[in-house]
């Protein structure tokens, strides 16, 4: 199986594209597609030429009510607070992100993070896709000593070490790939990782 997941497009729709052209069997759009909820309807041709093979979580740049309504009137898949099942592994998603400075329309404080997370504790094998990083990683960081990724997604990995984790949100760490105990994780950022499997 080949899973590309990517994040952060922000309207780039030449990246997007050149995404789309890539093959894969499933496709994880893990947030922030527009900015601020807007051009969100730009990217439905772009996404259509993959159907109903692609997920989506919503960013902090859109709402999950924004990101739900965009699947259900396109045909996409809604990922975020799911899991499902693909060649022996479990898929689990959690869009949105921890507060930030900017009062951006998908948010979440660290206690909501944390509620969201619980279902996915028994999941074995788990491949865990979130908008935001876990915080005081190589994931989250903006700049020398600067982590705004979540405390509460950093403690879920600690606990339940899940095989695989991907996100995105701080674009300075885009293509970071670090390994928190046993968990293999990247933020993937606009250009994605192909996983095989």
């Amino acid at each position: 199986m080949k899973l590309l997941i990517f994040s952060d497009i922000h309207e780039d729709w030449a990246a997007l594209e050149k995404l789309m052209n890539q093959e894969a069997d499933y496709y994880v759009a893990a947030g922030d597609l527009a900015n601020w909820g807007r051009g969100l309807d730009k990217a439905a041709p772009i996404l259509a030429k993959r159907g109903d093979r692609i997920w989506m979580l919503p960013g902090n740049h859109e709402s999950d009510a924004e990101s739900a309504a965009f699947c259900k009137q396109h045909g996409f898949r809604d990922l975020h607070g799911v899991s499902l099942e693909l060649a022996g592994y479990h898929i689990a998603g959690l869009g949105c992100s921890n507060l930030t400075p900017f009062n951006t329309p998908g948010e979440y404080s660290e206690s909501q993070l944390a509620e969201r997370l619980v279902p996915f504790s028994t999941l074995k094998p788990l491949i865990l896709i979130c908008h935001c990083p876990p915080r005081n990683t190589g994931l989250d960081q903006a700049g020398k000593g600067k982590h705004y990724g979540s405390s509460a997604i950093k403690d879920f990995i600690d606990k339940h070490q899940p095989e695989y984790f991907f996100c995105g949100h701080i674009h300075e760490s885009a293509g970071v790939h670090v390994t928190l105990g046993k968990t293999l994780s990247w933020n993937v950022g606009k250009k994605g990782h192909l996983l095989e499997i």
